[in-house]
């Protein structure tokens, strides 16, 4: 039998829940992201604060940074309360702007398309689905990712938010 790495003597992949949330005071203005990546029983919680980012920006870092701490190839659900990150990447919008040189349309660039040349590069990797739960609706994950990316924002010395281009 087959196992789900596409070889018989490999190990099926580990199976990780990831929650996410990006949050911003003014938009754009200081911003931040939570994760909580949960494991078997393990838990891990990742924040961090940027001056001078978009909410989108975050909710999409928090998406990245939960997915690099990921040290093998996994099968991740992650949640988030993003409708833009999750139709993006379920909707294969974020592979089309790619395919058209990080294009929305003839005329509109992609924004973000730094974030989503990453993010794309480890969902590529990882078999990742991209699950929306409604925010601040009692979801105790998303309320802590919430409460981690809120309380980053407030910190001192936040992080400059590093635009590259993807190409």
């Amino acid at each position: 039998m087959k196992s789900n790495t596409g070889s018989s003597r490999d190990k099926p992949l580990k199976e990780v829940t990831i929650y996410t949330d990006g949050a911003c005071s003014g938009n754009p203005g200081p911003g931040g992201y939570g994760v909580v990546l949960l494991y078997k029983g393990h838990r891990k919680e990742l924040s961090a604060g940027f001056k001078n980012t978009t909410n989108n920006r975050m909710e999409i870092l928090a998406a990245i940074k939960g997915l690099e701490c990921l040290k093998e190839k996994c099968r991740v659900t992650l949640y988030t309360d993003s409708q833009y990150l999750v139709n993006a990447m379920e909707k294969k919008w974020a592979k089309k702007w790619r395919a058209n040189g990080w294009m929305r349309n003839n005329k509109d660039p992609a924004l973000n398309a730094d974030l989503w040349a990453r993010l794309l590069e480890l969902s590529e990797f990882h078999e990742v689905k991209f699950v929306w739960v409604r925010g601040h609706a009692g979801n105790p994950e998303n309320e802590r990712c919430d409460q981690m990316a809120v309380e980053a924002l407030k910190q001192p010395d936040l992080l400059p938010d590093i635009r590259t281009e993807p190409f």
